[in-house]
């Protein structure tokens, strides 16, 4: 889906996305809970890595997700944090998941150089994600409203 969206026009860094498979995430989280939210996630990332036939993009996947998601979980503990703070934050902590992963997949920490502008780009795709997620809310309470 995200290949539909050239999000590198707009901000032409590699490997930035939008992150839709996130608003599933949030989503998730905030409606089921954090352990079904978490199955949930490692499950999407088991599923990329297979169907992608990219084993080597899964440790990223992995610990990008992993972060993300514990920071959210975190996060969504504070009472005065918005669905969409919950999301940056969680943009945010993705990034330096995958920091992480290309640090230890190549070995050392030239790569850090390069988290700055990821985690400006996440300020934008948290953002998106959770303004998503807050119109599947609306949406969903809209359906319950009228059964």
């Amino acid at each position: 889906m995200e290949n539909f969206f050239p999000i590198t026009l707009l901000i032409p860094l590699p490997g930035v996305k939008l992150g839709l498979g996130n608003i599933v995430t949030v989503f998730a989280l905030y409606e089921l809970g954090a352990l079904p939210a978490l199955a949930i996630l490692v499950a999407r990332c088991l599923l990329g890595s297979l169907f992608a036939g990219n084993a080597s993009a899964l440790i990223f996947s992995l610990l990008g997700g992993l972060t993300a998601m514990l920071t959210m979980i975190l996060l969504k503990q504070l009472p005065k944090l918005s669905i969409f703070g919950v999301s940056i934050g969680g943009a945010a902590a993705h990034n330096v998941g995958q920091i992480a992963a290309a640090m230890i997949t190549l070995g050392n920490t030239m790569v850090l150089g390069y988290l700055p502008f990821l985690l400006a780009v996440s300020l934008v795709t948290g953002a998106l994600t959770g303004f998503v997620s807050s119109l599947l809310f609306r949406a969903m309470q809209q359906v319950k409203l009228s059964h």
